[in-house]
C-alpha cells in the first residue's frame, strides 16, 4: 500500500473545537487515534451508546449521570484530560450524554478539543442517518464522516449496512446490488447521507480500514468519486488504523 508521512490528526486538522464523528467502519478507531495523537487537553465523549474506553488512553476516566456529571468533568480537566459519559445497565456500556451539556463542559472546561461519537451503526461498515440523525454537538466545528473501504463492492445487505433503505437512497443503489466506489462516494455527498445535520461545520471525511492495495484502488476511487459531487469538502483521508505509528494511507484531494 502507499506510504504517507502525516499523522490522523494532521490531516483531519482535528487540533481545535468540538469535533464530531458520524457514519459507520471505526468512528471510535479514528477518536482514539486522534486521543492519542493529540498533544493537548482534551475530552472525550459521546451522545449516544458507546463502548468502554481502552485502558491505554492518558486520561481521567469520569462515568456519571448528567447532575453530578459537569462537577467532575470541570475538576479534572483542570489538570487534564478527561473521557466523561453517563453509565448504561449494559456492562461495558456508556449512554450519552446530552449534546448540549457536552458543548457546555467544552467551553467552561477550557479544552483545546472534544472529541465526540454522535451516530451509531451496530458494527456494520456503512449507514445513512435517519431522521434526528446523527446526534451532533450544537455549534460543532467538524464534522469526521467515517466508512468503512470494506463496504466498497460488497451487495447492499444487512452484515454490511445499517439502514439499508436509507442507505440505498442515498447511495443510489437498491438493496442487494453491489457498494460500487461511485455509489459510496454519492453517500460521503449526500445531503441524505454523510452531510445529514452538517451545516455549518467543517466536513472531513475518512475512508478507513484501506487494509491492502485492492481495498486502497477502491477507496481512491471513491473519494475521488465523492469530492466531484460536492463542494462541502475538498479532500478524503483514507487509513488503516492497525498501523497506530502510520494510519493515514493516502489523502485524496480535489
Amino acid at each position: 500500500m502507499t506510504a504517507h508521512s502525516g499523522s490522523l490528526i494532521e490531516e483531519l486538522d482535528a487540533y481545535q473545537g468540538i469535533i464530531c464523528a458520524v457514519g459507520a467502519g471505526g468512528k471510535k478507531s479514528v477518536l482514539y487515534q486522534l486521543v492519542r495523537e493529540h498533544a493537548g487537553r482534551i475530552a472525550l465523549t459521546t451522545t449516544v451508546h458507546m463502548s468502554a474506553f481502552p485502558e491505554d488512553l492518558q486520561v481521567e476516566r469520569i462515568v456519571d449521570d448528567e447532575t453530578m456529571l459537569p462537577d467532575r468533568v470541570l475538576a479534572a480537566a483542570r489538570s487534564g484530560s478527561v473521557a466523561y459519559a453517563c453509565p448504561s445497565k449494559k456492562a461495558g456500556r456508556y449512554s450519552g450524554v446530552s449534546p448540549e451539556m457536552i458543548r457546555s463542559l467544552h467551553e467552561d472546561g477550557g479544552f483545546d478539543a472534544s472529541f465526540v461519537k454522535a451516530d451509531g451503526a451496530r458494527m456494520r461498515w456503512i449507514k445513512a442517518p435517519e431522521e434526528g440523525e446523527p446526534l451532533l454537538v450544537p455549534g460543532a466545528d467538524v464534522v469526521i464522516p467515517v466508512v468503512s473501504a470494506r463496504a466498497i463492492g460488497e451487495p447492499l445487505e444487512e452484515r454490511v449496512a445499517h439502514r439499508i433503505e436509507r442507505v440505498a437512497a442515498a447511495a443510489g443503489v437498491a438493496p442487494g446490488k453491489l457498494l460500487t466506489p461511485e455509489a459510496v462516494g454519492r453517500l460521503l455527498a449526500s445531503d441524505a447521507g454523510a452531510l445529514q445535520g452538517t451545516a455549518g461545520a467543517r466536513v472531513a471525511p475518512v475512508i478507513n480500514m484501506v487494509d491492502n492495495d485492492r481495498q486502497e484502488e477502491l477507496a481512491r476511487a471513491a473519494a475521488t468519486a465523492a469530492i466531484e459531487m460536492t463542494s462541502r469538502f475538498d479532500q478524503v483521508v483514507l487509513c488503516c488504523l492497525r498501523r497506530s505509528l502510520s494510519p493515514v494511507v493516502a489523502v485524496v484531494t480535489r
